[in-house]
């Protein structure tokens, strides 16, 4: 949304609103008035990103809160530009009552500017009661409590052919070890272990960039994830290097892979989920989001419960136990306006996230959900998966700068699995993006 033209359109409405007052009313008219500023004043808009379907989702729940608290009037306004909007609204002192940001790296921005309310203590007390400890802790800032986590899409899952692990007699693995053993007894009986596509078209890389950072997490642990996202270690660090070779010993191993380590490149990251449900199926296992089940054969989707298996990409440190990496709303208040707390403290209960649960496509990281709400099993193993898990960071690539996260960091991870440059070089080479 361009700037000046928000504020010169807040301007003219300024304007129109002193010549309206200063031409004199009738008593009618100022008691319509009246009325409209009673019911503005009760009012709290909600910004963020929801359209479409994850919007009528979303106003089904706000509905919900309305009904409870007549007193309020929520509203929701979804926009493709929400990103640009807010900080627009926010310069020109113009922001909503309460806001979802998709980037956590957003709210800490907006909190040392001075522009967010820290959560009020009833809020704070709800969301001790229905969060892990890590949401807290990703919702704060400097000492102070800001966010509210609702909606969470999520990425370190396994998933495979439930029909021939039950024939093969393949069994889940909990730890790297036992992840190691399956992969060697897969290839001892004919089989390949993984199929992985980075191809996304001008994207074409970011699939490496989730496994590097599910690795970081897992080798290094969530601090060191923190500061290679912030740059207070390089790139290059040593920690870095020894999670990229831990994904290299899948990546540039043709035994491992579908069709080899050059197949990598050049495989569509929507196709190569299909493998696994061929007949017969050509790999065993993909590391994807929960956002998959919508690539695969539709015969499959038609039956997910009965054909697709899921689980956690096993830990390798047991002080991590298994970490979950991904992306959430952060809802944060700029007023402090009647409604406002109350919609907050709302939002950290089950009953307004359970009409989304039960529809599908979204998982929650309250405490003391219901995950029988949930539409299918596949979706309570994932939110269980999330719930469990001690550690979860946000993607690493969306929160680094541009020419690295969505650049540099893309185009190295090609040029490492198809064998153009070593680990070393791919990591330098990134680390010499970085602005």
């Amino acid at each position: 949304m361009n700037k000046s033209f928000l504020i010169g359109a807040v301007s003219v409405a300024a304007m129109a609103f002193v010549a309206t007052s200063c031409g004199g009313k009738s008593g009618s008219a100022a008691a319509t008035s009246g009325n409209e500023k009673k019911a503005q004043d009760n009012t709290v808009r909600i910004e963020g990103s929801f359209r479409g379907e994850e919007e009528a989702r979303f106003q089904e729940i706000v509905k919900i809160f309305n009904a409870k608290h007549p007193d309020f009037n929520v509203t929701y306004e979804g926009s493709p530009d929400f990103e640009v909007q807010i900080q627009v609204e926010t310069q020109a002192n113009t922001p909503p009552d309460i806001a979802a940001l998709p980037q956590p790296g957003t709210m800490k921005r907006f909190a040392d500017a001075g522009y967010l309310k820290p959560l009020a203590p009833e809020v704070v007390s709800a969301i001790d009661a229905n969060y892990a400890p890590v949401w807290k802790d990703l919702g704060s800032h400097n000492g102070q409590v800001y966010g509210v986590f609702h909606r969470v899409n999520a990425k370190s899952f396994v998933w495979y052919n439930k029909k021939e692990w039950a024939a093969r007699g393949y069994e889940v693995p909990l730890t790297w070890d036992e992840l190691t053993a399956l992969e060697e007894k897969m290839v001892a009986d004919g089989v390949v272990p993984w199929t992985v596509g980075f191809e996304s078209a001008a994207a074409t890389g970011w699939p490496g960039t989730d496994w590097l950072e599910d690795m970081v997490l897992r080798t290094a642990g969530p601090e060191m994830y923190d500061k290679w996202v912030s740059h207070e270690i390089k790139f290059n660090d040593p920690a870095i290097l020894e999670a990229l070779k831990k994904c290299g010993e899948i990546f540039l191993n043709n035994d491992y892979v579908y069709g080899g380590s050059a197949n990598i490149v050049t495989l569509n990251y929507g196709d190569s989920i299909k493998p696994l449900f061929e007949n017969p199926p050509k790999a065993m296992m993909h590391r994807q989001g929960n956002f998959i089940t919508g690539f695969m054969q539709q015969e499959i989707q038609d039956n997910l419960e009965e054909n697709v298996g899921v689980f956690a990409l096993p830990s390798v440190d047991e002080r991590w136990g298994t970490p979950v990496l991904g992306g959430g709303d952060q809802f944060v208040a700029f007023t402090d306006k009647p409604g406002v707390k109350e919609f907050m403290e709302f939002l950290t209960t089950w009953e307004a996230c359970a009409p989304w649960a039960k529809v599908g496509g979204a998982l929650f990281p309250h405490k003391n959900q219901d995950f029988m709400d949930y539409g299918n099993k596949i979706e309570r193993q994932l939110a269980e998966i999330l719930v469990n898990a001690k550690v979860f960071r946000f993607d690493a690539s969306d929160l680094m700068p541009t020419e690295v996260g969505s650049g540099s960091f893309w185009t190295e991870m090609v040029n490492y699995v198809s064998g153009a440059e070593d680990a070393e070089t791919c990591l330098k080479n990134i680390d010499e993006t970085w602005n």
